[in-house]
């Protein structure tokens, strides 16, 4: 399968939603949120109104021209917030899109982007039950905090 990866335009936006539902991590045997989950403050602050910030970038990643995963950054209050100056890190694939590596090119293409528009470092939230924790550290995040439920990690980019 051939993968592509470029910027979302605007006209897509509205796909941010969608791979959000996506991004909700959902340990085995349980059952997925209802969508209307989305609408919750905690969740919105990574959606709503995005683009007009200059810190929003997305990323699509087209699978036979087709959109199989999306990773968007903006400087926000969400769970993986360490700073006002460091964006932090959403990405989601179609659940068949998984496990093929288009996950790591997205988030190899989305730190060399931060890299040269000159970001210090990137932020994300993850539950440490997620098999993605390991992906990230691939990447080159690392633990700096952890409770409960999830580790906080930051990406170093100088």
């Amino acid at each position: 399968m051939k993968f592509d990866i470029r910027p979302l335009s605007p006209a897509e936006y509205p796909l941010l939603e969608d791979f959000l539902y996506q991004a909700i991590f959902v340990p085995e045997g349980q059952k997925p949120p209802e969508r209307e989950i989305l609408r919750k403050a905690e969740l919105q602050v990574y959606i709503k109104d995005f683009g007009k910030s200059s810190h929003d970038r997305a990323l699509l990643g087209l699978a036979d021209g087709r959109p199989a995963g999306l990773c968007w950054v903006r400087i926000m209050e969400d769970y993986g917030h360490v700073d006002d100056h460091t964006p932090s890190f959403a990405i989601s694939l179609l659940p068949e899109y998984r496990g093929r590596g288009l996950g790591t090119a997205l988030m190899e293409a989305m730190l060399a982007l931060l890299r040269k528009n000159g970001y210090k470092r990137a932020s994300l939230a993850v539950q440490k039950q997620n098999y993605a924790v390991r992906m990230y550290q691939k990447v080159g995040f690392h633990i700096i905090d952890e409770n409960e439920e999830e580790y906080i990690m930051v990406h170093d980019l100088t």
